[in-house]
């Protein structure tokens, strides 16, 4: 909690600022023990290259990556830190990853081959994609 109430004191700030979003999210990472920070830091990667109109930022102490108006589209959370069985990548509401009257908005990883890469790729396409985002 702490965390996130220094993230919301620097919130309009911060998610305007590229660097210190993207300085955050990989101390998040370094901060993770294996095999989450490698799932972590091969996701950010990702997400700076398919999407790069979301901006990087810490959300719970989470790398995250919000829209224009620092509100958080997805983010990736730690095995670890929650003592879960794997690491997930969650998407909020922003996203719009609407399929009828149900979907998914939580994936979990345990690891990122070439096919799931391309997977996230296409979800995160759509979560940008969509209206509000």
């Amino acid at each position: 909690m702490k965390a996130r109430a220094r993230e919301l004191k620097t919130e309009a700030w911060a998610s305007k600022n590229r660097a210190d979003g993207e300085r955050d999210v990989l101390a998040a990472l370094t901060a993770m023990p294996e095999p989450d920070r490698v799932l972590g830091e091969r996701l950010h990667a990702i997400m700076t290259a398919s999407a790069p109109a979301l901006l990087p930022k810490t959300w719970y102490g989470m790398p995250a990556y919000a829209n224009k108006d620092g509100k958080v589209v997805c983010f990736f959370q730690s095995a670890h830190k929650f003592g879960a069985r794997y690491a997930t990548l969650g998407f909020n509401d922003l996203a719009s990853l609407d399929d009828g009257a149900m979907w998914p908005t939580a994936f979990a990883l345990t690891a990122l081959t070439p096919e799931y890469e391309a997977r996230i790729v296409a979800l995160v396409n759509k979560a940008v994609g969509g209206e509000g985002v």
